[in-house]
């Protein structure tokens, strides 16, 4: 048995071992030809004469670059330097991250984040609600807790490293805020390669997919821009809730938005085909995962049996077929 197939710790037969054995097998190969794969102490060839830059991962030995790192050698004019295939999330500026609130601070959240600290959104980094661009009050302050209380899920972008070393984030657009009727998955953040889009709307199903660079997706039910579908709750003020007719009026809102049954099917299965992808270590693209959720659906295949052996064999070899595809077309 496999490393892989005994971390997905699969009840596999006898063919759907040799199977996805074979699979597995291909896709390491194919990894190995599109990349050059190094290892520690491997000898990176170079030419001398480039005066070459040694970059993170790379170490000077009798004269021979050598990787002090196993991963993939990547070279950006005379820099060569080794990028881990399996690294911890590195937050860098503008990355769009999914996480969970853990302390209610004065002016300030705190949020894990999947990575060795936890990350700081400060109450004038928040668009407030009522969309007004104005500076904070002691009575925002008081109302935090409005907002965003703890273990609340929220999106929003890393603003940078401040001077004590904190990390900060900012919410400053209507896509960014506070997560509803959806569901967090988390994966290795490695799997989660930066992009021009985060944000992914599918329509065929009404559900939105957020993949955070941090490892934290959010899958869940559609929400327009315009904030027409989000729940009037987190409209109302804490004045406007201490009255009973607007107490009232929440409570027979937040009755008529429950998600429907068949947006909450659609969320599952979403969301256990990123468990799938995430188990099998590739990599999460919207495209790689509509995919996989078509081809569970064109299977027959219910929610529950998504995360059966038998559909962890049929995604590797799926792979296997989309990659060889590919490379003919290149070729």
């Amino acid at each position: 048995m496999t490393t892989m197939q005994r971390e997905l710790r699969l009840s596999l037969n006898q063919t759907q071992r040799v199977r996805l054995q074979s699979a597995l097998q291909q896709l390491e190969e194919m990894t190995s030809l599109a990349s050059a794969i190094t290892v520690v102490a491997d000898t990176i060839p170079v030419n001398h004469e480039d005066s070459i830059l040694k970059g993170h991962g790379t170490s000077d030995l009798n004269g021979e670059v050598v990787a002090t790192l196993c991963g993939v050698v990547e070279r950006v004019n005379k820099l060569v330097y080794v990028r881990a295939q399996r690294a911890r999330y590195k937050p860098e500026v503008g990355d769009i991250i999914v996480g969970r609130v853990i302390e209610v601070a004065p002016k300030r959240w705190r949020l894990e984040i999947n990575f060795s600290q936890d990350a700081v959104l400060m109450l004038s980094s928040m668009n407030l609600p009522d969309g007004l661009q104005r500076r904070r009050t002691a009575v925002d302050e008081l109302n935090m807790r409005s907002i965003f209380v703890e273990n609340d899920v929220i999106c929003a972008e890393v603003r940078g490293f401040q001077h004590d070393g904190s990390l900060h984030l900012q919410a400053r657009s209507q896509k960014y805020g506070k997560l509803e009727r959806g569901m967090l998955l988390t994966v290795p953040a490695y799997l989660v390669k930066r992009r021009k889009q985060h944000f992914h709307h599918l329509e065929n199903y009404g559900v939105d997919l957020i993949l955070g660079s941090n490892g934290f997706i959010w899958v869940g039910e559609h929400v327009d821009m315009n904030g027409e579908n989000h729940i009037l709750a987190d409209q109302v003020s804490r004045e406007d809730m201490a009255d009973k007719s607007c107490v009232g009026q929440v409570t027979q809102e937040v009755h008529e938005r429950i998600t429907p049954l068949e947006i909450r099917t659609h969320i599952c299965r979403v969301a256990n085909s990123v468990r799938v992808l995430s188990a099998l270590g590739f990599n999460l693209t919207v495209e790689v995962i509509v995919d996989t959720v078509e081809a569970s659906i064109s299977l027959n295949t219910d929610i529950k049996d998504i995360l059966a052996a038998e559909f962890y064999v049929q995604t590797a070899e799926r792979e296997v077929q989309r990659r060889v595809s590919l490379s003919r077309k290149k070729g």
